[in-house]
């Protein structure tokens, strides 16, 4: 198993309307397709206005093949629209539990 970190930092004063936008039709879309959603959190302390959901997958070529399928979505294409306005900056991790890891 490998996991997707995606760290997503929202424009001040719009983290409430991403949330509804995820909470409301985001998620309905993507986690058909992405499969594993492992948690979805907001920051509280440090680096505020920060989103980071993480999608567990059980390869590169499984992340690939579900990525792309959301990309050629086209509910997705038109949801990312109003989605992406309230985004400031997305960095994205690729993490790969070690022998010893309760998720392998």
């Amino acid at each position: 198993m490998i996991v997707e970190e995606r760290i997503y930092k929202i424009r001040a004063g719009r983290l409430a309307r991403y949330m509804q936008l995820i909470s409301e039709e985001g998620l309905a879309i993507q986690q058909p397709i992405l499969g594993n959603l492992i948690g979805y959190f907001r920051t509280e302390i440090g680096p505020l206005n920060h989103v980071v959901h993480l999608w567990g997958y059980s390869d590169l070529n499984d992340r690939a093949e579900r990525r792309q399928r959301l990309a050629e979505d086209p509910a997705w294409r038109a949801f990312t629209v109003k989605l992406t306005e309230n985004i400031e900056m997305m960095e994205n991790r690729i993490l790969i539990p070690t022998d010893f890891s309760p998720l392998r």
